[in-house]
């Protein structure tokens, strides 16, 4: 017979074993060698790539990724939503079933929950599917934002979801952005919504979608501000990477102050960090950015990611000590 290493020797025993189910004793038959001589084909078809084994987890994570995330930022909770060939569902959709499992782990009666808006959240939401109603409140974290999508918007997810979980919701009946400072001082003033802001700093557990100031809902919200030239050089100066609740910040976490943050009605990044769990939500490479800057100024206690942007995370320095503020 050719010599064990012989590529179409390895690629035949392969075959037989892994396509046809023979036992390594028949395949040693077949080719005229010893039980052990194949046992050493098959090692080796491995070593040279010719058979190449996959490990498809069926919760869709990636154990391994989690617990890296985990130790390197100091996290609660991370769920990694698997990505491969096999995968047919939309990533957006595969990050928001973690969401949603994680959401259903987390949550308990009693408690405030918070949202702020997004896709990310819209597919954690639709996710969600349960048996009893729960006793709790959901708020919204940032007022409703007529530049995005209604479907994406707090308002609607917040009651979406209280009608997915049986629970009681209030909605922050006021724009998140708002033409000047004195207009949106003017509706802090409001008794009415400065309750339900306080309800919003009072959360248990709170999702948030992480955003990019140069595109998509970000970029919009940042257009309804109509910035003068100097503001708008102003705000990009500070260099921001990323949004939580139309609060910007740098790629320290550090928030970017000006008139974009004086025209925003939304609780600050200040009382996010007091909200006991905060959940980060975002997939793709271009989340990178924003997310470091989250995971930096630890604006996020927990985090639901794809696989590509869990690699892009752990491949960037990160000054982040592993122990966080909050615990679980």
């Amino acid at each position: 017979m050719p010599a064990p290493r012989d590529p179409s020797t390895l690629l035949a025993a392969a075959r037989l074993y892994y396509l046809e189910n023979q036992s390594q004793a028949e395949i040693a038959r077949e080719l005229g060698t010893s039980r052990s001589n194949v046992s050493r084909m098959l090692t080796e078809a491995q070593r040279q790539g010719i058979v190449t084994i996959t490990i498809n987890d069926p919760s869709g994570r990636v154990p391994q990724l989690e617990e890296e995330l985990r130790h390197r930022f100091g996290l609660i909770d991370v769920r990694v939503a698997q990505r491969g060939p096999a995968v047919s569902v939309k990533v957006e959709d595969q990050v928001g079933q973690q969401a949603a499992q994680l959401l259903m782990e987390r949550v308990a009666d009693n408690m405030t929950v918070a949202l702020s808006w997004g896709h990310a959240l819209q597919a954690m939401v639709y996710a969600v599917e349960v048996q009893r109603d729960y006793h709790l409140t959901l708020a919204q974290l940032v007022g409703g934002l007529s530049s995005i999508s209604n479907e994406i918007s707090g308002a609607e997810l917040v009651r979406e979801l209280a009608t997915r979980l049986g629970a009681d919701y209030v909605n922050l009946h006021a724009p998140a952005t708002l033409t000047s400072a004195m207009a949106r001082d003017a509706l802090l003033a409001e008794q009415s919504i400065v309750e339900i802001l306080d309800l919003a700093r009072s959360a248990d557990l709170a999702f948030v979608g992480i955003g990019t100031p140069s595109h998509g809902s970000s970029a919009a919200i940042l257009s309804s501000l109509q910035l003068t030239p100097r503001e708008e050089k102003e705000f990009w100066a500070a260099e921001p990477v990323g949004d939580l609740a139309a609060r910007y910040y740098d790629a320290e976490g550090h928030e970017v102050k000006g008139a974009v943050a004086a025209r925003i009605l939304a609780l600050d990044l200040d009382d996010l960090r007091n909200i006991p769990n905060v959940v980060g939500v975002a997939h793709g490479r271009a989340k990178t950015p924003g997310v470091l800057g989250a995971l930096r100024g630890r604006l996020v206690d927990s985090l639901v990611c794809d696989e590509v942007l869990a690699r892009m995370l752990l491949s960037e320095p990160t000054p982040v000590p592993p122990e966080r503020r909050k615990s679980s």
